[in-house]
């Protein structure tokens, strides 16, 4: 009988290497909020100015939201409660945690442009038509072009990054087929 090496015969333990719910439902909850705010933005050129007004509305709502999200996931990566799986090694783990760390400030730089670029044009941040932040400070039209064309560049390297990362986790699954997607995936024990 020939000997099979033990990746071969060992079933893959998912559950010892799942991140714990809150990490799963805040990783989950951001990629579906940078999707809806980059597919916002990129659409409301095709809408009439009513649509679009309240489409970019929802935009600074949802960007808002997002703002607070990661603040929330940023506490929480740093915190006590994150249980987080064996990090991979070798270039393959160094890749991810660049990407991820990348992705961090990526998206902290993208709502601070988001905010800023409101103040500029003079305008509060309105969340859903609760409250509304006043401007921090007077309008600025220079200011404003400038960071918004930032926002923008931001915005496309975002989602770069990120179908960069649902790509590698696609590779993980299916190519590498070593449990990776599986720990980020909701209701899966």
């Amino acid at each position: 009988m020939p000997i099979q090496p033990a990746a071969a015969t060992a079933a893959p333990t998912h559950a010892a290497s799942r991140y714990d719910g809150a990490t799963i439902v805040l990783h989950w909850l951001t990629a579906g909020l940078v999707i809806a705010l980059f597919l916002l933005a990129e659409g409301w050129g095709f809408f009439p100015r009513e649509i679009r007004q309240a489409g970019q509305s929802l935009h600074v709502s949802l960007g808002i939201l997002l703002a607070v999200v990661l603040v929330v996931r940023l506490l929480w990566r740093g915190g006590a409660g994150r249980r987080l799986p064996p990090a991979g090694a070798g270039l393959l783990g160094w890749a991810a945690r660049a990407a991820h760390l990348a992705l961090y400030g990526l998206l902290v730089a993208q709502a601070t442009l988001g905010i800023l670029f409101r103040w500029a044009e003079g305008e509060p941040l309105q969340f859903f038509g609760l409250f509304a932040l006043p401007a921090a400070f007077a309008p600025d039209r220079d200011l404003a072009r400038s960071l918004i064309g930032l926002h923008n560049t931001v915005a496309w390297i975002i989602i770069a990054l990120a179908g960069l990362h649902a790509a590698a986790a696609l590779v993980h699954h299916y190519a590498l087929r070593d449990g990776v997607l599986h720990r980020m995936l909701p209701g899966r024990g």
